[in-house]
């Protein structure tokens, strides 16, 4: 039986409508996505309770994944240690093929069933550690071979997959399947799939930290501070938090390094003032 990610697209003639219409079209679809991932939340928030003490113990989330699916892994990886001011190492994205892969495919990368497990312990791994494989499709041979490997290994597992009852998901202990339906362009998973990976990814990630202590109320207090913008946006933060002005909160920002720890020494100043 054919894949949904495979199924043929619920539109036809593609080349033969305008512009506009192709927009309505692709956005008609789109829209779909967060109704499906919706349905898939006690699955993500499972999944959640599981990797938060693991992390308090030391452990690591490694997301696996090849072609799109490998690199939104990695996107969500290496936003963590700027928006959250954490170790590169705590979320590790890996792709099949390596980093080359990032930007170029490379030939049969995702068929190795071996090789992913080989790059996941270029990091270590201990029996705290996670490994969520990504793979829209749920048959790729990379992401299958690299969760069974930990899953034998004692590390929790979990993928992504927007397909029912793949390879994958049945490799796991925690499958999120979050079924978006045909691609507008057929096969393209790159799009509705695509989408709906990113967002887990982001809840995933994003509640996580979260429970990790790694924000203060809405707020991303410890931001690596890696261009202007950010040192305003921290700036402001100190402001609103302490009621100082613009120049003694950057001030404090930049001595301290850190919203949270320049708010936390200005409190500790205060109560011994």
């Amino acid at each position: 039986m054919k894949s949904t990610t495979e199924s043929s697209s619920l539109y036809d003639n593609l080349d033969q409508m305008d512009i506009a219409t192709l927009l309505e079209n692709i956005n008609k679809e789109d829209k779909k996505v967060a109704y499906a991932v919706e349905q898939q939340l006690p699955e993500i928030a499972a999944l959640v309770e599981q990797i938060v003490p693991r992390m308090q113990n030391g452990g690591r989330l490694f997301y696996i994944g090849a072609g799109t699916s490998g690199r939104l892994g990695i996107l969500d990886a290496s936003e963590c240690p700027p928006t959250y001011g954490v170790p590169f190492d705590w979320v590790v994205g890996i792709i099949a093929g390596g980093d080359q892969a990032i930007r170029k495919a490379v030939e049969n990368a995702e068929d190795d069933p071996n090789q992913a497990w080989i790059d996941i312990q270029q990091f270590g791994f201990n029996e705290n550690d996670t490994v969520i494989g990504i793979a829209a499709s749920g048959t790729t041979p990379y992401v299958i071979g690299g969760v069974k490997e930990a899953r034998e290994k004692g590390l929790l597992t979990a993928c992504i997959t927007c397909n029912l009852n793949s390879p994958l998901a049945g490799a796991v202990e925690y499958p999120i399947q979050v079924v978006v339906g045909p691609e507008f362009v057929t096969g393209s998973t790159r799009m509705k799939a695509g989408t709906a990976q990113k967002l887990v990814l982001n809840m995933i990630s994003t509640t996580t930290m979260i429970k990790l202590g790694r924000i203060k109320g809405n707020k991303m207090v410890d931001m690596q501070l890696s261009n202007k913008k950010l040192v305003n946006r921290g700036t402001r933060m100190i402001m609103e938090s302490t009621g100082l002005d613009d120049n003694e909160a950057q001030n404090m920002l930049l001595q301290y390094g850190s919203v949270r720890a320049a708010v936390e020494a200005f409190y500790q100043n205060q109560s011994k003032g």
